[in-house]
């Protein structure tokens, strides 16, 4: 059974995920390859698929290193089967790197639980949200997190607010100097990189309008008996789960603002829907409604290739 198979964390979960998610790139992105098929497509291809595994292996990282989830590998499933379920979040390599520099953000700011090297994880974190930005907007956004848990995990020292200024400012001029040198506007750059829209007739397909209801109402009914369960965690681990919270408010943001609605900036909810889902996972008793949740969240992308 799958529910029983992911319910204990081991090395060959990863394999097993990672081969799941080479089947959804392969799947997906084979008419790109045939319409294309050229060395440097190929090249730009196997990059993303990396870049997307990399994604998986941070996320189970730092999961299972903050305990926002109990010995499992359902978190890691659920991130790639959402890939399954809207592929088109791989379609568009500026949200797939831009939501891999907020993992790396996100990793630092849930690591503050610790209360050490406070000024190097801020610094970081918010040196890794800048470079989300450059590749996707609003990606911004996340920047909230980053003062979040500055009050969250009762930072109090001044300095440390400071800390994220800087690590924009580090963005920044390095950005200026490399748009110098290629001697582009940096005007232009600027005001080309804000845009918004609050149109969605973008995303009404038969693909999105599934995909996006399915991961929504499990999202939104897990999310209830998560919030209610926080208060049972222990006190040092309560604020991680608190700004996971926050991070599914702030991909919601993104789906509402995003100038593109073409379904790729569902990726931003990857990764806390999946935490908050597993929490809800590992409360079910009953194993046979648990396999059907996962089985449910197997057979629909398999379905959609078929509509």
């Amino acid at each position: 059974m799958i529910s029983n198979f992911f319910s204990k964390s081991k090395p060959i979960h990863l394999i097993v995920v990672g081969l799941l998610l080479l089947l959804v790139f392969v799947l997906n992105k084979f008419k790109i390859l045939t319409d294309n098929f050229d060395a440097v497509n190929i090249a730009n291809q196997i990059g993303m698929y990396f870049v997307c595994l990399l994604s998986v292996f941070v996320f189970d990282f730092f999961v299972s290193r903050n305990s926002l989830t109990k010995k499992n590998s359902y978190n890691i499933l659920l991130f790639v089967l959402f890939f399954a379920i809207l592929p088109q979040t791989i379609l568009n390599s500026r949200t797939v790197f831009a939501n891999f520099f907020i993992l790396l953000a996100l990793r630092r700011l849930i690591s503050l639980r610790t209360q050490k090297d406070i000024k190097k994880k801020l610094f970081d974190a918010s040196f890794w949200l800048s470079l989300a930005t450059l590749f996707y907007f609003w990606s911004s956004v996340f920047f909230i997190l980053v003062f979040a848990a500055l009050l969250i995990y009762a930072i109090t020292d001044v300095k440390n607010y400071i800390i994220p200024i800087i690590g924009i400012v580090a963005v920044a001029i390095i950005l200026s100097s490399y748009l110098i040198l290629k001697d582009i506007d940096i005007l232009n750059f600027a005001s080309n990189l804000f845009d918004y829209s609050l149109d969605y007739s973008a995303l009404n397909s038969k693909q999105i309008i599934i995909g996006s209801t399915l991961l929504l109402s499990f999202g939104l009914w897990a999310l209830f008996y998560y919030i209610k369960n926080i208060r049972s965690q222990m006190k040092s681990y309560r604020p991680s789960f608190k700004l996971i919270v926050l991070a599914v408010i702030l991909g919601l943001v993104i789906l509402a603002v995003a100038p593109s609605k073409n379904g790729s900036e569902f990726i931003f909810l990857f990764a806390p829907l999946s935490i908050i889902i597993t929490n809800y996972l590992e409360v079910i008793t009953e194993t046979w409604f648990k396999e059907t949740l996962l089985w449910v969240l197997i057979v629909t992308p398999i379905a959609m290739l078929l509509l």
